[in-house]
Parts: C-alpha cells; structure tokens; sequence
C-alpha cells in the first residue's frame, strides 16, 4: 500500500465517513446553535454594560471594569471547566451546553464592552455639546445622536472579535457537548479512524468560511470614514 492509500484509508476512508457523516452534521447543528446563543447573549450583554459605563457612576463603572478585565484575562477553557466542574460544588449543576454558552458569552462580552466603549469615547466631544446646546437630555442625546455613531465605528472589530470567539465551540467537547468537534471525537474513538477529523474539518469551514467572508464585507461596509 503506498504512502497516499495509507493516507487515503486513514483520513478519507469512505465508509466511515458514510458511517458518522450524520453525526457530524448533528453536531453542526448544534454548534449553529451555540454560536447564535452566543452572540445574542454576548453583544447584547457588552452593548448594556458600556452604556451604563457612559453614565459615569464611579461605584458600577469600577465593578464593570473589573468584570470585564476578568473575562478578558481568563481563559476560555478555563472558565467551562469551572462552571461545569467548579459550581456544583456550590449546589449549581449545569448541562456542558450551558456552561459552554456561559463561559464563551462572559468572554464575548467582556471584549464587546471594550469595543463598544472605545467607540462612545471616539465620538468627537462637539456631538455631545451641539446636541445638549439644542436643548436635548443627556439620554437623548445619547441614545441618537452619540451610540448611533459608536455602534457604526465598532462594526469592523466587534465582527472580528465576535468570530474569533465563536470559533471557541469547539472547547464545549471538553465537557461531553456533541457540537462538531465532539461528534468527531467520539467517532474517532468508535471507529478507530481519524476520517470523523476530517468530516469536522469540513464542517468548521463549511460553517465559518461563509461567516469569514461576510465578517470582511461588513468590514468594508462599514469602515469608519470621517
């Protein structure tokens, strides 16, 4: 047998990936799902956390900061492991899909509250002053004139970020959630070949590659023009 049969029989093998293709495109499914959960979660979360920051109140913008500078630090992986391992000893128990979602959304939307609060603080200061010189209340003058700008600064980066952090799935495998990485896994393990590997391989960029180029046009689309 030469070397690319070898290669062929381990890494594309037909009848295994006959045989798991299935479960793979279950796990596909399910990753779809957490990434949205994801992302809704995430986004929103950051969203609401920078605009309470802009309030300027000293005690909230202290704890939203360290908050944020803690998801920021820690690992992913590190955080699922806690969640799903570490709180049921404080009488918390909770699905491997639910601590990923947690972990991976916490993470999301510490880095989303930066990205959107380097965009409230990129404003120019004379939107601030001709706004509240025409009469209009601080929370006016935020919510239409000042967030509507930032939102639109932050695109590009908040895209970026966003998909880098989705990407971060597949560490949901770590605690036994079937997305694609875990299909793969364990259909490794069953069939005693790596061709499950490649089917996840396919997946992430059947999934992701799309999201890729999207990400870039929205970049373009977007990008900030003074």
């Amino acid at each position: 047998m030469s070397g690319w049969d070898k290669f062929a029989d381990s890494f594309l093998n037909a009848r295994v990936a006959a045989e798991y293709a299935p479960k793979i495109l279950d796990g596909l499914w399910l990753t779809i799902l957490l990434a949205g959960c994801i992302i809704v979660t995430g986004v929103v979360v950051g969203l609401v956390l920078a605009v309470i920051r802009a309030m300027g109140i000293r005690p909230l913008n202290w704890l939203i900061i360290f908050v944020v500078d803690l998801f920021r630090a820690l690992p992913p992986l590190v955080i699922i492991v806690l969640l799903f391992f570490g709180m049921p000893a404080a009488g918390v128990s909770m699905s491997g899909f639910v601590a990923a979602w947690l972990a991976l959304s916490l993470v999301l939307m510490a880095f989303a509250e930066e990205i959107f609060w380097a965009g409230i603080t990129a404003v120019p200061p004379g939107q601030w002053e001709a706004s509240r010189s025409l009469g209009l209340s601080f929370l006016v003058t935020f919510g239409l004139v000042v967030l509507p700008q930032a939102v639109r600064m932050v695109i590009p980066p908040l895209v970026n970020r966003t998909i880098a952090i989705t990407k971060g799935t597949a560490l949901a495998s770590v605690v036994a959630v079937p997305e694609i990485l875990g299909a793969a896994q364990a259909g490794v393990s069953f069939s005693f070949n790596p061709t499950p590997l490649t089917l996840g391989a396919v997946a992430y960029l059947a999934l992701f590659l799309p999201v890729v180029v999207l990400g870039r046009w929205i970049e373009t689309r977007f990008a900030w023009r003074r």
